[in-house]
């Protein structure tokens, strides 16, 4: 059985699309129409801008869902039995599965986005990477602080992300390196995403999901929020909308869909990172880009 998976936030990278922009008249109309939605040209940011210009999170999220959405789209051979996307990437599995219209799925990717960043403007915050550490003492180092510091991403064993207060996670990186984790730095991200600092955010996304139509998926969506295969459409809307202040439990994904008879992983969009995570989760897995 084949899984497709769908990048999120970080795998970006300058000239991302323009490959297929240039190469298929189907893309090109999905680039414009694009453009038009958002009401600024994505694409010369895309193709022609640099990586400062891209990490703005109302360019990033967009152009790594277009690239992922087209990606899908343009190729003839996906044909899934399983999709999943991390965070942001779900957004960009839902429409590659039918669950949602590509218009609708880039005016939810882009009020999402909006939504976040006005988040963080609300309450300074960061995230960290925690590597060579078990998940259960993370979190439990997570629980001793005060301050507001959850688990964000469990990407894979002995690789957690952590999202917190500024203060809060100065505080867990110091601990947590106490407590033998190689590595405890802090990412260069706009603020504390999937924590409950994204409250407001998470308030508005789901205000725009109930306006919004979704279908009935063409195979079952392994979502963030639960790790669990899902095909009714009120728990896709329900999930999707809650995981913006929940973990994105991506190892745990994996699992369930290795469990659910995976046999191969297709990355759909830009970069290797997903990959890269399955491999670490099961060494001997096939995992390769969508060709």
């Amino acid at each position: 059985m084949k899984a497709y998976i769908f990048p999120g936030q970080g795998a970006q990278f300058p000239g991302m699309g323009k490959d297929l922009y240039e190469n298929s008249e189907r893309a090109k109309i999905l680039f414009e129409s694009a453009n038009q939605v958002l009401g600024f040209r994505i694409t010369d940011i895309m193709f022609n801008g640099n990586a400062e210009e891209l990490k703005q999170t109302n360019v990033t999220q967009p152009a790594i869902f277009l690239h992922s959405v087209i990606s899908a789209l343009m190729s003839k051979h996906f044909f899934p039995d399983m999709v999943a996307g991390h965070s942001l990437g779900e957004f960009s599995a839902l429409v590659a599965n039918q669950v949602l219209k590509f218009e609708d799925g880039l005016k939810l990717v882009a009020k999402r986005a909006d939504a976040m960043q006005k988040a963080c403007e609300l309450n300074p915050s960061t995230m960290a990477a925690i590597i060579g550490l078990q998940d259960e003492k993370v979190v439990a180092i997570c629980d001793s602080i005060d301050d507001v510091v959850v688990p964000a991403n469990y990407n894979c064993p002995g690789q957690l992300v952590i999202s917190g207060s500024v203060e809060g996670i100065e505080t867990a990186c110091k601990k947590m390196k106490e407590a033998g984790a190689k590595k405890a730095m802090q990412l260069q991200v706009g603020g504390a995403f999937h924590s409950p600092l994204m409250e407001p955010a998470r308030a508005e996304l789901e205000k725009a999901i109930l306006h919004t139509t979704f279908n009935e998926p063409r195979c079952p969506v392994y979502q963030n929020y639960t790790s669990r295969p899902h095909t009714d459409v009120e728990e896709i809307k329900k999930n999707l909308n809650l995981q913006l202040t929940a973990p994105v439990k991506w190892t745990q994904s994996v699992r369930n869909m290795v469990s659910d008879g995976a046999e191969e992983f297709i990355e759909c969009g830009p970069g290797k990172v997903l990959q890269g995570l399955v491999k670490k989760i099961f060494p001997e897995m096939t995992a390769h880009s969508l060709s």
